[in-house]
């Protein structure tokens, strides 16, 4: 059949019978004002619980983050305490008068010096009122004289 014999059947049937306005009315329909309004209201609402829930899922991360950050240096703080500690041993090992002392006489091969073989120097005062001026110029085992003369 053709197209033009059914839409006439269909227009001559009064069970099929349809007038135009309410064929135009069954085409058309109006917006439901209230229905967008609540369907704006659920999007809105679940971008903002989205929102949130990422912010703190990220807060989260980023505590994470910063505990692992913090718990390097404190490891960190506690081998460079470490490390402090051992240079500080070492350094008072090798100031120990004891052990240069021994250095020099072993590996070295000093001694003592003589009595003879220690001299003091003057003092340069350009008036020649220093106070070494009235001391001897070489070491003894006995007490300086102090001199009498000059700025106490």
């Amino acid at each position: 059949m053709s197209a033009r014999a059914t839409a006439s059947r269909s227009a001559s049937s009064p069970r099929w019978r349809v007038s135009q306005e309410q064929q135009g009315a069954r085409f058309h329909r109006e917006r439901d004002r209230r229905r967008l309004l609540t369907m704006a209201r659920a999007l809105v609402s679940a971008g903002l619980l989205v929102v949130l829930v990422l912010g703190v899922v990220a807060s989260r991360v980023q505590l994470v983050r910063l505990s692992y950050r913090l718990d390097s240096l404190r490891s960190f703080r506690a081998e460079m305490e470490e490390s402090r500690s051992r240079l500080r041993v070492e350094l008072d090992t090798l100031r120990s008068l004891a052990r240069i002392e021994g250095k020099a006489r072993t590996e070295l091969g000093m001694a003592p010096p003589a009595a003879n073989q220690v001299q003091l120097a003057r003092e340069f005062v350009p008036s020649g009122q220093g106070l070494s001026m009235g001391a001897k110029l070489t070491a003894s085992a006995e007490p300086p004289v102090r001199p009498t003369s000059g700025v106490r």
